[in-house]
């Protein structure tokens, strides 16, 4: 057998299941969104840019697709703020405690996110619920905040939701830190908030903007979260292609919402990967 081939015969079976499960369903997918669809004759297999000349003439469309893409940044932005310093406060633990506060963060990966989701229905749903009753209790607000249907709602139980994957990404990050580096900053007089924003922060930086783009990939395409506390009241691309497939069965419409959603990531996750590779040149040349 020759040794060249090798590596390729390994990852044959890999690449089909991918090339079947992937790539298959989404070419099918973008050329589902280039066909006709009537109420009478249901999906007409025939060429045309009918459903993107909708998509991208209707500002409907351009109001969901902004409110997905502004919830997702937003969401990525909540867990890079939160989630670095978690993983820094990770990083200088000892054990056993590194790993019981390391399984507190993985826990929620544990739950099913629709499990997760509906604990903060729970926690948002009415004016009597638990989050409004402390919230007035503390004297912090003087009437209940509407959580539920609001992308407020949404972005706190994406938040939640995802945040592990931010402080993974930042904590692998670390783990090619050496410790000494900040030691020697401190030990040359730097305070400790200049050691970390001059020292730490741009050595870390790449796992950030990793964890950021795994976040707004997921929270971009997420489902069940905006999906039970947004309701049909606010839509972003995901519960629209949804709906399309679903409830109205336009599923030529629905497939050109998923293909947009589809290329609008692939080009953002691009652009973030190329600022990655060059900032790990600047940081590791």
């Amino acid at each position: 057998m020759n040794r060249r081939a090798l590596p390729y015969l390994l990852s044959a079976p890999a690449l089909l299941l991918f090339t079947g499960v992937v790539l298959v369903p989404v070419a099918m997918t973008t050329v589902l969104s280039f066909y006709d669809w009537s109420m009478t004759r249901g999906i007409i297999p025939e060429f045309t840019l009918k459903n993107w000349q909708e998509v991208f003439g209707d500002p409907y469309f351009y109001g969901i697709f902004l409110r997905t893409l502004r919830t997702a940044t937003i969401v990525t932005v909540i867990t890079a703020v939160f989630g670095a310093p978690e993983a820094y406060v990770l990083n200088r633990m000892r054990a056993p405690w590194r790993g019981l506060f390391l399984l507190i963060v993985l826990a929620p990966l544990l739950i099913s996110v629709v499990a997760r989701t509906l604990g903060w229905a729970l926690l948002f749903g009415g004016q009597t619920a638990l989050i409004n009753k402390s919230l007035l209790a503390l004297g912090l607000i003087a009437t209940p905040i509407p959580f539920m249907f609001t992308e407020t709602g949404v972005i706190i139980a994406l938040s939640h939701v995802l945040i592990p994957f931010m402080v993974l990404a930042v904590w692998t990050a670390l783990q090619r830190l050496d410790p000494q580096v900040e030691n020697a900053a401190r030990s040359l007089g730097a305070p400790p908030a200049v050691a970390l924003y001059r020292v730490v922060l741009p050595q870390v930086m790449p796992g950030v903007l990793s964890g950021a783009i795994i976040v707004f990939a997921l929270a971009a395409s997420a489902f069940a979260t905006p999906a039970i506390i947004g309701g049909r009241r606010l839509k972003v691309a995901s519960t629209l292609a949804y709906d399309e497939f679903l409830n109205t069965l336009n599923w030529p419409l629905g497939a050109t919402v998923a293909t947009l959603l589809l290329i609008a990531l692939v080009a953002i996750i691009v652009g973030a990967n190329r600022l990655i590779e060059r900032r790990y040149a600047q940081v590791f040349q």
